[in-house]
């Protein structure tokens, strides 16, 4: 069972976290962030498959997603300054609350979209903390383009304030992806082949919100940073990392994004990177048509990682 509970941070923002025990004896622990416009409940089968293989699942959602209240954080904002700072402390208490109730207990790090943004970043600051880390569907390439869109964003920021809904960034991405599926039912075919999946998205009234300006520039800085060949040399070289993409997902140039970001990865000395790409999947590997495989793919090699990791240990 997905079970939900809260933690409180200094600032008072109540963080909403969900848990699944992992049938006994437990593997380790996988800590989920999720992607931009969800939240961590759309994870709940996700969760229940790495439990009933011996995995505590943990994930949160993110500060201006789902039910996390905070003070400056209403919905499609991570905070009022200083947002990419903020998410990764977040993180930071999750993992120390997994320490706590799990001593000793391996932890992978994953994340899907915005959250293998933060999931990287996380794992940069603190490299320590994880014995494994995973990658899905995420853009931590932004180039040429990345950094005209953060000029005109900041622009927007500078006529509009930074606590409005940004018209440029959705026309980059979503509206952008959107109109690359032919002959799509709805805006966000770009997601799935699976209509139930996309319906399911679409009737979701905690998914598909237009995020603020501020978070959309917080979010281009976890992007520049993740990807960063400095930060990303802090990675310890043996960490096992696993990268996944869609060969027909818009928002990573169908797959490329990945491929970029593995050689990025082996440039900054990484020894153990894993990179599949999935010919015939768009964004949402875990809500694509053909997931079963892609989930078992993910179990194998999380095993493997942790077993390796568990034998050091001893």
């Amino acid at each position: 069972m997905f079970e939900k509970t809260e933690i409180v941070e200094r600032d008072g923002a109540r963080i909403c976290l969900r848990h699944h025990a992992a049938k006994e004896p437990a593997r380790g622990v996988v800590m989920i962030c999720h992607g931009l416009a969800e939240h961590a409940g759309r994870y709940r089968r996700f969760a229940a498959f790495l439990a009933d293989r011996g995995y505590h699942v943990y994930a949160h959602d993110h500060r201006g997603h789902g039910s996390t209240t905070a003070s400056d954080a209403p919905i499609g904002r991570f905070a009022r300054i200083d947002g990419a700072t903020i998410v990764l402390a977040d993180v930071a208490a999750v993992r120390a609350l997994v320490a706590a109730r799990h001593p000793g207990v391996p932890v992978a790090l994953f994340g899907h979209s915005m959250g293998g943004m933060i999931a990287m970043n996380a794992a940069q600051e603190r490299p320590e903390d994880y014995a494994a880390l995973a990658v899905f569907n995420s853009k931590l390439n932004p180039g040429a383009a990345g950094a005209v869109g953060a000029l005109a964003i900041k622009a927007e920021r500078f006529f509009k304030g930074s606590d409005v809904p940004s018209m440029i960034g959705p026309k980059a991405t979503f509206e952008a992806w959107a109109k690359s599926i032919p002959y799509a039912r709805t805006d966000f075919d770009w997601l799935s082949h699976d209509k139930a999946e996309v319906d399911a998205y679409v009737a979701d009234p905690l998914c598909g919100f237009s995020a603020t300006v501020s978070m959309w520039l917080d979010l281009m800085v976890l992007s520049r940073r993740g990807g960063d060949g400095e930060r990303l040399a802090r990675l310890p070289k043996d960490l096992p990392i696993y990268l996944v993409g869609g060969g027909e997902d818009p928002a990573t140039a169908n797959g490329e994004d990945m491929l970029w970001l593995e050689k990025r990865l082996g440039k900054a000395g990484a020894r153990r990177v894993t990179t599949i790409i999935y010919r015939n999947m768009r964004h949402e590997t875990l809500n694509e048509i053909g997931r079963n495989e892609a989930m078992l793919n993910f179990a194998a090699w999380l095993d493997a990682a942790l077993e390796r990791n568990v034998r050091r240990a001893s």
